[in-house]
């Protein structure tokens, strides 16, 4: 690679060329669980040693994104997929400080609904006098897009709040107000199209995980209604069914 001959301090050498594997890794090029190139040919194609090219795959290794097999060479470490549901009803706040990552919110919008949908008037048990609110955002785990949720919410439960309000745990505000039960969930699979794939930053026609949920209050009154889009590379749902009498 061009780059690193024309650095001139060699001792930041191994930092561009684990930069640019980690950047090849998270477009893809290199995917999980792969083997990577040797290092003799990884020095050839950087055009460094290979104690460089050692201690770029080290430098890796400790952020966890790298493992070494004796005797086999270095992998794409497998991504640990967020299980939803593993530890109840969470909201991704709570699940993202379960799996001990840092998790960050970007709220794309919040308005009134100008036009009442019916679909979600009756998920939500509401009539026409009522009002809609519409909350778009964007979840992020370790600085990485991982969910869009597209939530409609009764006025009692945001009222008095701006979007600025919901950079933080949704869940922790509605509970302000009301005491969260249980939630239904439809799971299915559809395809990354335009809109998903700038905000998640993954390819056009990928596979994408389409949740439609509703959750309830302690006295099974509809709280809210959600349309959420997981990333299938990183998302697995946990369910309990129960068998019912034959």
């Amino acid at each position: 690679m061009i780059f690193v001959k024309e650095k001139k301090n060699t001792e930041t050498v191994y930092v561009s060329v684990a930069q640019e594997i980690e950047r090849r890794i998270k477009e893809g090029i290199y995917v999980s669980s792969q083997k990577l190139p040797s290092e003799y040919d990884l020095s050839t194609e950087f055009e460094c040693s290979r104690l460089t090219i050692r201690k770029a795959i080290d430098l890796l290794i400790k952020k966890n994104i790298i493992v070494k097999k004796r005797g086999k060479g270095s992998y794409v470490m497998s991504q640990q997929k967020i299980q939803s549901g593993r530890d109840g009803l969470q909201g991704f706040t709570e699940a993202a400080k379960a799996y001990g990552k840092t998790s960050d919110t970007k709220v794309i919008s919040f308005e009134k609904l100008k036009q009442l949908d019916d679909k979600i008037m009756t998920q939500l048990e509401l009539s026409e006098s009522d009002t809609v609110y519409e909350l778009v955002r964007c979840r992020i785990l370790d600085n990485e897009p991982m969910t869009v949720e597209k939530i409609y919410l009764s006025e009692k439960y945001v009222d008095g709040l701006s979007k600025e309000d919901f950079n933080q745990s949704l869940f922790k505000l509605i509970e302000s107000k009301v005491e969260i039960a249980y939630s239904h969930q439809e799971v299915e699979a559809i395809l990354v199209n335009e809109e998903m794939s700038e905000l998640l930053n993954v390819p056009v026609g990928d596979p994408l995980l389409l949740v439609n949920s509703i959750t309830f209050a302690i006295n099974a009154t509809p709280i809210l209604y959600d349309i959420s889009y997981y990333r299938a590379d990183r998302y697995t749902f946990k369910n309990t069914l129960v068998r019912g009498n034959n």
